[in-house]
């Protein structure tokens, strides 16, 4: 590997007029000095692309495309990386702000890794920091309110895909990968998370790390095309279901009998009284599966035995409730 490798930094933009100007100073600031920064505009009608180009005109490193049709988010990237010659690639929403020594660091630490990240600050649409309360019942010990990422994530390092059957601790605009774990990985399918595909694919590759730096600004406001919908339990059981067939699709999986395991028992959850089966292999290996989001283990273990009964039971005793609403117990 050359002692400073090109890296290309994929901006995909739609609409983004807004804050563009300031993620892309911050672009240019990097003080890692081999980038070139491929940005694809999906189509916007904001002046979006005029700003594209402005700053093409004025900077060497950026190269600008457009869409002829709007091609969505994942699409745009696997776009943007057709156009790059990286041997490591990027990924860069257009309303961040990236520290100056962001690229710098991680081409220092990635070492073997097949991908390496990093913790982030949530800002407002303004730019000022946001403080979040964990939506879990942490320790005392723990912080209870932060603008960190890191404070309501455990950051993972190693090789164990496991990790992320269920739960993700990697964002898109903290990853750094390597251009040969995208043979791998592409195309991105629409239906599914970007980052959470990469970090899977890359754990069966390899080995994953981070920096325990705030590298990015990650700005969260309406717009955003990266904010995740919250869903509820119903839609949440159903995106499992497809996530570990779109997971056990994979032809390189380290461990395809759990993931095939773990997919069965969830698609046949929903057809049962009892789960004993997935209520105990989500406890045996609960230490694996649900390790990245920070829970006190109050909370997880009374989150894992709730599969002790299946579907159609909780069906029922809901049923129930509904009906003989003052028959129910209050703590």
């Amino acid at each position: 590997m050359a002692e400073t490798p090109l890296v290309s930094i994929a901006l995909c933009t739609y609409n983004g007029a807004r804050y563009l100007s300031q993620q892309l100073d911050t672009l240019i600031a990097q003080t890692y000095g081999n980038i070139e920064i491929i940005a694809v505009d999906d189509c916007s009608t904001d002046g979006t692309h005029e700003i594209l180009t402005q700053y093409a005109q004025l900077h060497k490193q950026i190269a600008v495309y457009k869409n002829k049709s709007n091609v969505g988010f994942a699409r745009n990237f696997e776009i943007a990386f057709r156009h790059s010659k990286g041997e490591f690639l990027a990924f860069c929403d257009q309303d961040d702000l990236w520290h100056p020594d962001k690229i710098r660091l991680q081409v220092e630490c990635i070492g073997d890794n097949q991908l390496i990240y990093h913790d982030s600050e949530f800002i407002d649409a303004d730019g000022k920091l946001l403080s979040y309360r964990s939506p879990y019942s942490l320790d005392e010990n723990d912080i209870r309110n932060s603008s960190r990422m890191s404070a309501f994530y455990n950051f993972y390092r190693g090789s164990e895909p496991e990790v992320f059957l269920l739960e993700n601790c990697v964002s898109g605009h903290t990853i750094l990968v390597r251009r040969s774990l995208l043979r791998h990985a592409l195309p991105f399918d629409r239906h599914f998370y970007h980052d959470w595909w990469l970090a899977y694919v890359a754990v069966n590759m390899g080995t994953i790390d981070y920096i325990p730096e705030c590298l990015v600004k990650y700005r969260r406001h309406d717009e955003s095309a990266t904010i995740k919908d919250v869903l509820t339990e119903s839609q949440k059981l159903r995106e499992n279901i497809r996530w570990l067939g779109h997971c056990l699709q994979f032809a390189k999986n380290r461990n395809p009998r759990f993931v095939k395991s773990l997919h069965n028992l969830y698609s046949s959850y929903t057809g049962q009284f009892l789960s004993l089966r997935l209520w105990w292999m989500l406890r045996k290996n609960g230490d694996k599966l649900f390790c990245t989001i920070k829970k006190s283990d109050a909370v997880r273990k009374r989150y894992i035995n709730r599969f002790f009964w299946g579907i159609r039971t909780r069906d029922l005793w809901y049923s129930h409730i509904k009906k003989n609403p003052e028959k129910t117990f209050h703590a």
